[in-house]
Parts: structure tokens; sequence; C-alpha cells
């Protein structure tokens, strides 16, 4: 593919594919296997998915959201209940807004439509296992505007019992909120990926948080999509 800037594939990586179509099924193990990544198992259907992911223990899960029951979306809520530390990686081929809400909202961390190429799905799945969230071109801003929109209901206590977060890991927060990768991040705050990656981890600690998609929710719940607005 020629470009190197998504990374080497981490030594180790595991995943899972789940659809049930069988020749797309195995044309996507068959692409992430030739690119280096270690596909564990794959499955079917829900059942088939909830059954094999203990035993398989992936890292990142690559899911259909139209599979026989339960659906793609009770797929991802349950695993990420399972196992918090998991990536969901969404490919689908909806596009719709209430599927891409409904996905994220269960713990998917990152959704792609059918349509995207091998090297989109290839650097997705890297970028999801560095703890990136990845979203089909479009599909960033629907999910923020949707969150904005969320936040605009007030929580109560909320600015009271926000923990503190230092200066820095506030513009790092700022910055996940904007859509921003790590690589990003790191180029604009000149910083390396891991110091920008050890910043969102100790942010996830202090907050409670499991992924970076509810880091992102709550960072616009407390007003850091914009610059002009709350600190922690």
């Amino acid at each position: 593919m020629g470009d190197t800037s998504t990374g080497a594939v981490e030594p180790g990586l595991r995943l899972m594919v789940v659809d049930d179509h069988p020749m797309w099924r195995e044309g996507v193990a068959r692409d992430l296997a030739e690119a280096g990544m270690t596909v564990v198992a794959t499955a079917a259907d829900g059942t088939e998915a909830l059954t094999r992911f203990p035993a398989a223990r992936p890292h990142v899960l690559v899911l259909d959201l139209q599979i026989p029951e339960p659906n793609g979306v009770e797929v991802t809520a349950r695993v990420v209940a399972q196992d918090p530390s998991v990536r969901v990686l969404i490919l689908s081929a909806s596009g719709e807004q209430a599927d891409v809400l409904e996905a994220v909202k269960a713990g998917a961390t990152g959704y792609l439509v059918k349509s995207a190429s091998r090297a989109e799905l290839i650097d997705a799945v890297r970028r999801v296992a560095q703890g990136d969230t990845v979203f089909t071109p479009g599909l960033a801003g629907l999910v923020l505007g949707e969150y904005r929109r969320l936040s605009d209901a007030p929580a109560p206590g909320r600015d009271d019992d926000a923990p503190r977060l230092t200066e820095r890991e506030t513009e790092v927060l700022r910055l996940v909120a904007k859509g921003l990768s790590y690589k990003q991040i790191a180029e604009r705050l000149v910083l390396s990926h891991r110091t920008v990656q050890n910043h969102v981890q100790n942010t996830l600690r202090k907050l409670q948080l499991h992924n970076r998609v509810q880091l992102v929710r709550y960072a616009i719940e407390q007003g850091l999509d914009d610059t002009g607005r709350g600190t922690p």
C-alpha cells in the first residue's frame, strides 16, 4: 500500500471477524491476515460471536451490524461489558445515522461502511487497536453533533464533581473531542505518540472511563470541543 504513516502492526494483535456472508467474512479475514494481523476467530452470527469471544480474547472485533440475532449493536454492548479493553470496529453496509449512533452508544470505537477500501480497513483496524476512534468520512461529525445535542441537557453536579485534570491532560482531551487522532495530536502539541497515549490513559483512569468514545462524550459534555468553553 506504500503508506507507512499508520505504523507497523502491533506484535500479538488478535482480531475476530463477524459477518453472516461467508465470502465477505473470509475476504476480510484474509485481507487482515495478509497485512500481518492474527485472526483468531470468525463467526457468522451474534450467538456464535458471543460463544467464541471469551476463548478468542481478541483485541479488536471487526463486526457487521446486520447479523442474525443478537445483532451487532447487542453483541457490541455485551462484549464491551465482558472486556472493557476490547475495541469494536463496525464494518457495515449501512451509513444511516441511527445505526451509527446506536453502535457508538453500545461501545464501538470505529465505524466503516463496506464501500471502504482494503487499505482503509487495514488502517482503521490499526488505529482502533492503538486507541483511536475511526469513522468513514462524514460520520465523525454526525456522532460529535449528536453528543453536543445530548450535552445541552445539564447534568446535576457535573462541574462540581468533575475530576481534576492537569493543564496538559485538558489540552489533549480538548483535541480528542475535536476528533483528532493521536498522531495528529502529537504533531500539534510537539509530543511523542506514546506521550499522548499516556495522557489519554491517565485521563481515562481519572474519569473512570473505558475507551475513547466515552472520553469524547465526557469532553463534549464539559464543553471542551469548543476552546471558548469550560475547563475540568
